[in-house]
């Protein structure tokens, strides 16, 4: 029988994954579901908390059966970041959809704070800017909105929170509500000096404190399974949760020696670990890393909002079959000849944090074809990382000159390359198939004894940037163009 398997846990935005992992970092078996998600109005995007947490303990299930030697020492939890659920503390019940990432429906709360003039304080308190992206706004507009939950939450009976501690109340039959402190700096609601919820944070977004989870250490041990909640023996432990993220740049950090990494999902995370707290005057977040005996990782951040789902948004339009067509239409000709496409299908993110930004597509001729928006599309996800890094260039003592690459879109060859033509770095793609379940699989491990020493030899495929710099410039500067262009007419 093998023994001290981690069952990880990656609860993403459209697709959630169960891995098992053995103590030296093999997976042992995977399953996944996808986890739709629904546009009731514009701007709005909302999942059911109900259908996200039957999918993992379905999941669970699947792998224990498809297990039976293998004995699971401890579960891991990775999640997609700022979704929020509000539930009955006594039934368990949500009470409206989770509230995911995406969702631009706490846009007016939010420029009403702007126009208060409040940005400032809550960037200094949280380290993270003003947007919808966020929870404490999205939590607020909940409690307004759902018939009496403010006064339920006033008399204790409603708990509210990020993916990690919805899972982790149903895995533990309710009897705990925590979270960590890497989910915790995503809500604008910790205080990142003090690394505990703020009270001015919470009377700013007008949230009650009593709602909200205990927070712990990322490597802690959360709660035990309650029994009959999922196919695994009651009082297995939840050693470790983060957010995906997070865990991704453990991953790397772990197994790559990387400090900087970029998540190509359904939006794109870009993370660099930092020595401290970085206080970013280029439109980034200051952010938990996570944290642990060994204390707590810092790191500086940017998110885009939309990145791998404009590859399926520009695949749909096209009328192709799926996103492996979408690159073989762009890699068919070797420019998008001046198309620029610009995916603020959910306003534009760091760096420029525009909510009310729309898509657009331009730069077109007659002599455009459909090939050009495809090969257009995989340039605007590079594009916008590039974006990213530049800020982070500006912020960062010494900027990485290498960045390490993960996700689902990460796979894709020529938007590798693009990355590494369009943003002038080495991009490296080691040898991490599913890294955000991995980096919490090795945090629960560690936190366990079990994990092996993490080693320098891993294999990895580098791109290199071959794009002529005058090429380069011309695609850059059109696509600045046109951002400028979005933002205009956002403002106005």
């Amino acid at each position: 029988m093998t023994t001290g398997a981690i069952l990880a846990i990656d609860q993403g935005t459209t697709n959630t994954k169960a891995l098992l992992v053995s103590p030296d970092g093999t997976v042992l078996h995977t399953r996944s579901r996808s986890t739709q998600v629904s546009y009731p109005r514009s701007g709005w995007a909302e999942q059911s908390a109900a259908e996200i947490w039957q999918a993992v303990a379905g999941l669970i299930a699947e792998v224990v059966a498809a297990a039976p030697g293998v004995e699971v020492a401890a579960l891991a939890i990775s999640n997609q970041r700022e979704t929020v659920v509000l539930w009955d503390a006594a039934t368990g019940e949500p009470l409206a959809p989770a509230v995911i990432w995406q969702c631009q429906r706490s846009v007016d709360r939010c420029a009403a704070l702007r126009a208060a003039g409040l940005e400032g304080e809550i960037a200094e308190l949280s380290g993270l800017g003003i947007d919808p992206l966020f929870p404490a706004a999205k939590i607020a507009w909940l409690l307004d909105t759902i018939p009496d939950a403010r006064a339920g939450a006033a008399r204790g009976e409603l708990r509210s929170g990020t993916m990690d501690s919805w899972l982790l109340w149903n895995l533990t039959g309710g009897r705990v509500h925590a979270t960590d402190h890497s989910n915790a700096s995503r809500t604008q609601l910790l205080n990142l000096d003090t690394l505990a919820w703020d009270d001015r944070l919470a009377a700013i977004f007008d949230v009650p404190l009593n709602i909200l989870p205990r927070i712990a250490r990322s490597d802690s041990r959360f709660g035990t399974v309650a029994a009959g909640a999922v196919a695994l023996p009651a009082g297995t432990p939840v050693q470790a949760m983060l957010g995906d993220s997070h865990a991704a740049l453990f991953a790397h950090a772990a197994n790559a020696g990387a400090e900087a990494k970029v998540t190509i999902g359904t939006g794109s995370s870009l993370m660099v670990a930092t020595p401290g707290r970085i206080r970013s005057s280029h439109g980034l977040s200051s952010t938990v890393a996570w944290s642990s005996a060994a204390g707590v990782q810092h790191a500086i951040e940017g998110n885009i909002s939309v990145s791998g789902h404009a590859a399926s948004f520009a695949r749909t339009l096209l009328g192709l079959p799926d996103e492996g067509a979408l690159t073989d239409l762009a890699a068919s000709v070797g420019s998008s000849e001046g198309v620029v496409f610009v995916p603020a299908l959910a306003g534009l993110g760091a760096p420029h944090w525009q909510p009310g930004a729309r898509g657009t597509l331009g730069g077109m001729t007659l002599g455009t074809r459909p090939a050009h928006i495809a090969r257009a599309t995989l340039e605007a996800i590079a594009l916008q990382i590039a974006d990213v890094l530049d800020a982070m260039a500006a912020d960062l003592p010494v900027a990485p000159d290498t960045l390490s690459i993960d996700g689902g879109a990460a796979r894709n060859d020529l938007l590798a390359q693009l990355l590494a033509d369009l943003s002038g770095r080495t991009i490296v793609r080691p040898a991490l198939a599913e890294a955000s379940a991995l980096g919490a699989a090795r945090l629960a491990a560690s936190a366990l004894g079990l994990a092996p020493a993490a080693g320098a030899d891993y294999r990895a495929d580098r791109f290199i940037p071959t794009m002529p710099a005058e090429e380069r410039d011309t695609i850059r500067r059109n696509w600045r163009n046109a951002v400028n262009g979005v933002i205009a007419a956002a403002r106005h």
